[in-house]
């Protein structure tokens, strides 16, 4: 599939405007709900207005919590396009209802609708995320997602805003009620141009044992440690996110002192901000899955909150509320807006290589439980986030206050997922300083294996070859690097949180060695890449050196692929040894800086003829060495 058709794939199309249209028709009828309990003081069995706005985050999330278990089964039972057109016409049946909801101002039966769009998005969402893997190839994922993600936070904005102004019109409430009644049915038709997909898992026995069966979707998305992490990353976002969306009205209300059309900016902003930052993801991602980006964002939503608590309240106001030309003449307003964008930018390269990342880890006939218990665990944190400002609400903290606890909040949770799953923090040191120093070439990126064990075999050329390696493959690789390294100031703390496999030569430390040895071989049975420099010593004149027989002692233990690779553009670099010692010629650092630098990578090769020299004169060609 030409990637820059994707948008216009009939196997695409369908399921992102089914999701748009949805997106667009749960904020309409979700915003005018908070709208009019904020502007009109709507309350049930005494709760303040603060915590009516909580209560409505909380019920519509909580159907996710207790019925994603099944929705999961049943995406992997049945045909995932059937199940989608099953979901819009209940979401028709639902606005019905809340039509009734909204023309009677009825409080109850609005709660009743929104809480059964919730139980209807609860039903779409793992039959939304697994179906992607089967209508779109696994290179256009990344885009695909970018494209769902963006889509999704731009049917919000428009969903917002029309919402915003709908309930703020003459007999706003019956123009409300006939535009999610008309986007519920657009999306229906829509949904029936979704190209028709068999089950995965015809033969799966559903579990209606709530409990039980909840226990074990979570029990199947730790299969892979990686994959449960991300997912609980991704709730964690829901939880930051839920928090911010849930405080705009009230912020901008009793602090900022805004009508309901700041509030509905503070949420169009965001809106426009997560889908930007997906698109520059994808951009950034070049058709893979970048995990060094989640870093970046998660370290950018922390700085970004904490500004807004500073500038959280930058003036003081009376009188009436203020609309958004008088709000945008206030002192200190730009700064704030400036942060919103921020936050939701760093939102999209937060989320979206997640949501990659879990459709590519996991296995085609679970993924949709998979994504099941990513909603199970989205909806606990969300309903925690709903609680908790319950909470801090009742403890008499502002919105702005809770800026802060945010930014504590986000800091610890980001510091403890990069702690047990270092691999997201080592892509991120590797990708964003390869792509600060140099510009680089990948070619034959597709020979890397999707799974399963390989060897990869390289030259010796500096002493940032594995960054560069580690910035430009698509899975995680352990190296096998001299065990000087690990003595190396800062970059020992990376090399040990990316599991650096230590090795020394024979004369220098026997036993050190043949645990290396020990170690590759456990790696490489677990499935996993182990990356080789056989020259054993960083090039001293550009040249390849001899390839030791380490390679031969590898594979005849473990006869797994081995993948040829050469490195060029890296001699003469600050980090290599042409002028003496590496990083001792500081003239050479602004002529070298942004310079092209190459990585072939060679079809794999069998185990049987792979052999030092071999090896030895195959990259030896790839580099020009050879006449």
């Amino acid at each position: 599939m030409n990637k820059n058709n994707l948008f216009t794939s009939i196997r695409f199309w369908p399921i992102f405007w089914t999701q748009f249209w949805g997106a667009m028709n749960d904020n309409v009828f979700k915003n005018a709900m908070v709208l009019l309990i904020t502007f009109k003081a709507y309350t049930v069995m005494g709760l303040g207005v603060d915590q009516m706005v909580a209560l409505c985050g909380g019920i519509f999330i909580l159907p996710f919590f207790f019925a994603s278990s099944i929705s999961g089964q049943c995406a992997d039972k049945f045909s995932k396009s059937k199940l989608v057109i099953i979901t819009k016409i209940l979401e028709v049946v639902i606005m019905i209802l809340g039509t009734y909801g909204l023309m009677t101002e009825n409080i109850i039966v609005l709660f009743v609708s929104l809480f059964l769009l919730g139980l209807q998005a609860t039903i779409f969402g793992p039959a939304k995320y697994s179906i992607l893997p089967e209508l779109i190839e696994e290179k256009d994922l990344v885009k695909g997602n970018a494209l769902v993600e963006s889509g999704t936070f731009l049917a919000i904005l428009v969903g917002t805003i029309v919402g915003g102004i709908l309930v703020g019109m003459n007999n706003g409430t019956m123009l409300i009620s006939l535009t999610a009644l008309c986007i519920s049915v657009i999306g229906l038709v829509v949904s029936l141009k979704i190209p028709s997909l068999s089950p995965v898992d015809k033969n799966l026995k559903i579990d209606y044992n709530l409990i039980r069966s909840t226990f074990d979707v979570i029990k199947i998305s730790k299969k892979t440690h990686s994959v449960f992490i991300s997912i609980l990353g991704i709730s964690w976002f829901w939880f930051f996110g839920a928090t911010l969306l849930s405080i705009f009205p009230v912020w901008g209300k009793d602090i900022l002192h805004g009508n309901e059309n700041v509030v509905t900016l503070f949420l169009a902003i965001f809106s426009i901000g997560v889908a930007i930052g997906a698109i520059i993801c994808e951009k950034c991602s070049h058709e893979k899955v970048e995990l060094g980006l989640v870093p970046f964002g998660s370290i950018g939503l922390s700085v970004f909150v904490l500004h807004l608590y500073y500038m959280g309240k930058p003036y003081e106001a009376t009188g009436a509320l203020l609309g958004i030309s008088e709000f945008l003449a206030r002192p200190g307003v730009y700064w704030i807006l400036f942060d919103l964008l921020g936050l939701s930018v760093m939102s999209g390269f937060f989320i979206v290589p997640l949501y990659t990342f879990i459709q590519v880890r996991s296995d085609r006939e679970t993924r949709s439980r998979v994504i099941a218990a990513n909603n199970i665990l989205n909806a606990l944190f969300m309903v925690a986030a709903a609680i908790l400002l319950t909470v801090l609400f009742a403890f008499k903290l502002s919105s702005v206050d809770i800026f802060f606890v945010l930014f504590i909040l986000n800091s610890l949770v980001s510091l403890y997922i990069y702690t047990v799953l270092p691999e997201f923090l080592w892509r991120f040191v590797c990708v964003i300083l390869s792509k600060l120093i140099y510009r680089m070439n990948i070619l034959g990126q597709h020979h890397i294996p999707k799974e399963g064990p390989a060897v990869l075999v390289c030259n010796h050329v500096s002493f940032i070859d594995w960054m560069i390696i580690g910035a430009s493959i698509n899975r995680p690789v352990r190296f096998v690097m001299h065990y000087s390294f690990m003595k190396i100031p800062i970059f020992s703390f990376f090399f040990r949180g990316a599991k650096v496999i230590p090795i020394a030569g024979f004369k220098e430390d026997v036993d050190l060695m043949e645990k290396a040895f020990d170690k590759i071989s456990q790696t490489l049975r677990e499935g996993e890449l182990v990356c080789i420099f056989p020259e054993g010593i960083i090039s001293h004149d550009g040249k390849i050196a001899t390839f030791r027989a380490g390679i031969e002692k590898i594979i005849q233990r473990d006869p797994v692929p081995v993948i040829p690779m050469a490195l060029k553009g890296l001699w003469g670099s600050f980090f290599s040894r042409k002028y003496g010692g590496a990083g001792t010629k500081l003239s050479v650092i602004p002529a070298r800086i942004w310079s092209h630098v190459d990585l072939n990578i060679e079809a794999a090769w069998t185990p049987q003829e792979a052999t030092a020299i071999k090896l030895e004169a195959k990259v030896k060609a790839m580099m020009g060495e050879l006449n």
